[in-house]
């Protein structure tokens, strides 16, 4: 059985204004491998496009820890972060990643949402990555309507790139 996010109840999907989903499963690699290249924030912009100006708050960065504070710009956004679940791959237990992002602004431009990952290795020497993110806030709203689906499909970017980025390193 897969596992799954494990949502703050105020941000259960289904319940807030926009959801995005994105996974992939990926062979010859770990979900250790992915994780670590998940946290550095340096790399980003290397597999992600729709990324930019990474900033630490309480840490010297670029490797995101628990309750780390920081911010980056996406999706048009500057989006303030903590991080609020970490939780390394161990064990046979999937790796635990999640932020809560805000977007500072009146009624109109407010947008607050989790991020989440989780990062587990599955029989056969394969890996799924998977994550998702739930919206509220008018600006989810209108993401909710946007066609194509920018939400989605940027995300979709940022799983296939992470995974291309730990794939590349094996072949080194």
């Amino acid at each position: 059985m897969l596992n799954e996010i494990n949502w703050p109840e105020e941000y259960l999907p289904g319940f807030t204004d926009n959801f995005a989903s994105n996974e992939i499963i990926v062979p010859g690699i770990t979900a250790e491998e992915v994780f670590e290249n998940l946290l550095d924030t340096s790399i980003w912009p290397t597999y992600y496009d729709n990324v930019s100006d990474v900033y630490f708050y309480n840490h010297d960065g670029p490797v995101l820890k628990e309750n780390t504070r920081f911010r980056f710009n996406t999706f048009g956004f500057p989006v303030e972060a903590r991080v609020i679940e970490f939780e390394k791959p161990a064990d046979g237990r999937p790796g635990r990643l999640a932020w809560h992002g805000w977007a500072e602004g009146d009624e109109d431009h407010r947008l607050d949402v989790v991020h989440a990952w989780l990062i587990e290795d599955m029989p056969k020497g394969r890996v799924r990555i998977l994550t998702q993110e739930s919206q509220k806030g008018k600006p989810a709203k209108d993401l909710f309507n946007t066609h194509p689906d920018t939400m989605n499909m940027g995300h979709q970017d940022w799983v296939k790139g992470l995974a291309a980025t730990v794939l590349k390193a094996h072949k080194k």
